[in-house]
């Protein structure tokens, strides 16, 4: 199996998909983690480290990633659940 190569949308750093955690904006339309990389809906990609997810809400990434407005609360949901290792 070839390996396939993902963007962190917090860095910009290139790495291998297995290294990175998954985000994924659900059919329902809410934002969360998918560690496992096999929820549906459409994905993003950050770097295992608190800093990058950081950088990713500053910015608004997801916003941009997902093509519509990630309300803070999601954002805040992001946060607790990456914080608590989901």
């Amino acid at each position: 199996m070839r390996n396939v190569i993902r963007t962190c949308i917090g860095c910009g750093q290139k790495k291998e998909k297995d290294q990175l955690i998954r985000i994924v904006s659900g059919p329902d339309g809410v934002v969360r983690l998918d560690r496992k990389g096999r929820g549906e809906g459409r994905g993003a990609y950050l770097c295992d480290d608190r800093a990058c997810l950081e950088k990713a809400i500053r910015s608004r990434a997801l916003n941009r990633t997902f093509r519509r407005s990630v309300p803070v609360e999601e954002y805040r949901s992001l946060e607790e659940a990456f914080e608590r290792g989901e």
